[in-house]
């Protein structure tokens, strides 16, 4: 099949692929019930070699860059407290930790979660962390602009391997909520 963006030589239903996953995001994709099939979301096998973004939008597809997000972990802590979410937002832009992510987890501060923590929690790999499969209980931030376009790159919970998820099924996940300027342009206060 062929992907709905970027030049990767063939695009599979995540559906037909669980091998390729982790078990969190294996066992998500089994128990998957949004309004957007399963199926329409897509596995596609990539070089970890390239998982840095400028090496990987020359390899597979300078559109990439704009619809691409990146799967933040973070920490939002008031006194002894402390929970963990995930944030995703554009690539090409800049989470608001200190501010959209902090207020609305009601947090005195926030943090990018130790490596430690996001993989050991997440059952996923560091550079692969996907909101597929996220734990139960935690809150999925989601920037409104990801939502807004037909098909994103995300990672698939390995860092070999990407998902191409439909925008709108992201505000589907379970814990997800949909946020304005929760990705803020480059340099923006």
């Amino acid at each position: 099949m062929r992907a709905p963006i970027g030049d990767f030589d063939h695009a599979t239903p995540v559906t037909d692929c669980l091998d390729e996953l982790t078990g969190p995001v294996a066992a998500a994709v089994r128990a998957w019930s949004g309004g957007v099939p399963a199926d329409r979301i897509l596995y596609v096998d990539t070089d970890p070699r390239w998982a840095d973004t400028a090496v990987f939008v020359e390899h597979y597809g300078r559109d990439l860059l704009e619809r691409s997000a990146n799967c933040v972990v973070v920490a939002g802590r008031r006194g002894a407290a402390s929970t963990l979410a995930a944030c995703v937002v554009l690539s090409t832009t800049r989470l608001d930790v200190n501010g959209v992510v902090r207020r609305h987890l009601g947090a005195r501060k926030a943090s990018f979660a130790p490596m430690d923590t996001a993989t050991g929690e997440t059952g996923m790999e560091y550079g692969g962390i996907t909101p597929v499969g996220l734990p139960g209980d935690w809150p999925v931030l989601v920037d409104a602009a990801v939502v807004d376009l037909p098909y994103v790159l995300v990672g698939s919970g390995r860092r070999r391997g990407k998902l191409l998820v439909p925008g709108k099924a992201f505000a589907e996940l379970p814990g997800a909520v949909v946020l304005e300027g929760l990705g803020t342009e480059p340099g923006a206060a």
